[in-house]
């Protein structure tokens, strides 16, 4: 999806590293509680170091609804993100994203117009009415509200299970929810979660939206289970089987811990597997003198040993693996966006069209209900 960000004056990207922090730190007072900075897990350190509240994408947008007294939500983390914020936000706030180029790839690699095209050609082959569309938190507005529409659920990481289980179980008459799902758009979690329930293999195929019938045979598609979304996260689909066998051969005695977004057969090695929040706690957990490799994203790793003086904590890809996309919100675009809200501008704002936020919303409840 293609975003533009309006290139910034000399003003910003001249300033040195320590004129920007002088100049975050004083809008940032002048603002007072008007203003609530989020960080994600994976922004870099020094726009984290300006946040108010850390976490993951769902529990960010949570706590900026929960603080009704910030009319401005400045959210640095990625464009999805700041959408569901404005989601789940009142009227009287304003969410901004500091810099528009700051995308997610997973979540652009299942566009809403794709999405309607799969249920369209989905109802030429099988009863629709049987599917039930789940759609990962890493998703568009559009296509939140596309699931929501259609009787779904959102997901996250730490609930995709029972997420998935509740689509296959019992709905008020004791009939079977649905008979198939489409997940989306995450190959990976969707795959992981549905063995971690007791599928096999043979019960999924991925739907490749290039092609006719997401390159599925009419067969295909009515015999199978689940259908996953050819979707995934730019960083954890580097981790491969040969990361975890580095790491135990140099540390016998350590812990790997591992994000469901990595393919199955880097899972399937893993001691264990969870969200960030998952692992932000697991490695706190883990006795002290631990060594711990750790497939996700490199500036929390980073954070995590630096926070853990009495572990070592280090990403099982050598190579690192960073979120570029969300690297992109830098000092420069923090500041830009806040001396703006100084000078009475609102710059960069994301809003959700109602219609949208409502059918959003309805999915986002639902997943909520669940869980």
């Amino acid at each position: 999806m293609i975003r533009l960000q309006r290139p910034l004056s000399e003003r910003y990207t001249a300033a040195s590293p320590g004129e920007l922090a002088q100049r975050i730190g004083a809008a940032k007072q002048a603002l007072g509680d008007r203003l609530l900075v989020l960080g994600h897990h994976y922004q870099r350190d020094d726009v984290m170091s300006w946040a108010d509240a850390r976490g993951d994408s769902f529990g960010l947008s949570r706590t900026a609804a929960s603080r009704r007294d910030a009319e401005f939500v400045v959210f640095c983390g990625v464009h999805f993100m700041a959408e569901s914020a404005d989601v789940l936000t009142a009227p009287t706030q304003q969410v901004l994203l500091p810099d528009l180029n700051a995308g997610c790839s997973m979540a652009d690699m299942a566009h809403i117009d794709e999405v309607e095209d799969a249920w369209e050609a989905l109802g030429r082959v099988t009863d629709v009415a049987r599917i039930l569309p789940i759609t990962y938190m890493n998703s568009s507005a559009a296509l939140k509200a596309f699931v929501g529409r259609h009787g779904g659920a959102v997901c996250t990481s730490s609930n995709a299970r029972a997420v998935l289980g509740w689509a296959f179980g019992p709905d008020e008459s004791g009939q079977p929810r649905a008979d198939k799902v489409l997940f989306v758009p995450d190959q990976h979690l969707g795959r992981n979660t549905a063995f971690e329930l007791g599928f096999v293999a043979d019960e999924m195929a991925v739907w490749d939206p290039r092609f006719d019938l997401g390159g599925l045979s009419d067969a295909a598609v009515k015999q199978s289970r689940i259908l996953l979304w050819r979707g995934h996260c730019s960083v954890h689909q580097r981790f491969r089987p040969e990361h975890v066998r580095a790491f135990r051969h140099a540390h016998p005695d350590g812990i790997v811990l591992v994000h469901p977004e990595c393919a199955h057969e880097v899972v399937a090695l893993a001691d264990r597997v969870g969200s960030t929040d998952f692992i932000i706690r697991a490695v706190a957990e883990a006795p002290p003198g631990s060594t711990i490799g750790v497939a996700t994203e490199i500036h929390l790793v980073n954070r995590l040993d630096a926070e853990s003086p009495d572990k070592t904590v280090v990403c099982l890809d050598p190579l690192v693996c960073p979120c570029s996309t969300m690297s992109r919100i830098d000092p420069v675009h923090l500041a830009w966006v806040l001396e703006g809200l100084v000078e009475g501008e609102v710059r960069n704002r994301i809003t959700v069209e109602e219609g949208t936020a409502a059918w959003a919303r309805v999915a986002l409840e639902r997943m909520l209900a669940i869980t």
